[in-house]
């Protein structure tokens, strides 16, 4: 929304860092747009998400009212940091969607299209690719209903936030590109759902906290 948007959360630096808190001293504010010296630079050319309107934002000696302070001065870390889990649940559970959905366009698409005479859905590979995606699907169904109940609850800790992120774009990421193969040359064009999903599922693995980060807080919970 960053071209668009008629406000922006900026995440921003009020007070030094104290010896015993590095997180603190930043503080979240809803900035007017409108605001003198706010500007808008280049939109960023994305590989997926294409629909999302991500911009550089400048901030030129831009002064904005104390109103405009969102929460308690010195404390945005925190608040940013108390929707963690939730964000990488919402995450999760979209890439387990993206899965299934990947799965759907993959089977439409090999019953219909015919090779050497006989839909690609007759070949032994193609329903044991399918087989094996739809039981990733399965699972990753399980781990993010799973999440989402101890979300539900008050429960959801970060850990297992994580692993339910880290398990659900994983299996996304390897079901989505096999669904593409199964696609063959069209699987390669845009005007097919499968490519613009493949490109739009890639951020999974990276926004939200890495793969990488997300074994990190899995590992430390697990006292490694």
């Amino acid at each position: 929304g960053g071209v668009h948007a008629d406000r922006v959360i900026v995440c921003a630096r009020t007070a030094a860092p104290t010896a015993e808190d590095r997180r603190f001293g930043i503080s979240l504010f809803a900035v007017d747009t409108k605001s003198e010296g706010y500007s808008v630079g280049r939109k960023l050319d994305k590989l997926g998400l294409r629909t999302s309107d991500t911009a550089e934002l400048a901030f030129v000696d831009v002064k904005i009212p104390v109103d405009d302070l969102l929460g308690e001065e010195n404390k945005g870390f925190y608040y940013l940091g108390h929707n963690l889990a939730s964000e990488r649940w919402g995450i999760a559970f979209g890439a387990y969607a993206q899965a299934k959905a990947a799965v759907r366009f993959a089977k439409q698409y090999v019953q219909e299209r015919t090779v050497f005479g006989k839909p690609v859905a007759a070949f032994q590979n193609t329903k044991f690719e399918l087989a094996a995606c739809q039981a990733e699907v399965d699972a990753a169904e399980a781990v993010a209903d799973r999440a989402t109940e101890a979300l539900d609850a008050g429960e959801l800790s970060a850990a297992e936030a994580a692993s339910a992120k880290l398990f659900c774009t994983e299996v996304a990421h390897r079901v989505i590109d096999r669904c593409l193969q199964l696609h063959g040359g069209y699987g390669f064009m845009n005007e097919y759902p499968i490519a613009r999903l493949y490109a739009d599922n890639r951020v999974n693995r990276i926004y939200g906290g890495t793969s990488e980060i997300m074994k990190s807080i899995i590992a430390k919970d697990m006292g490694l």
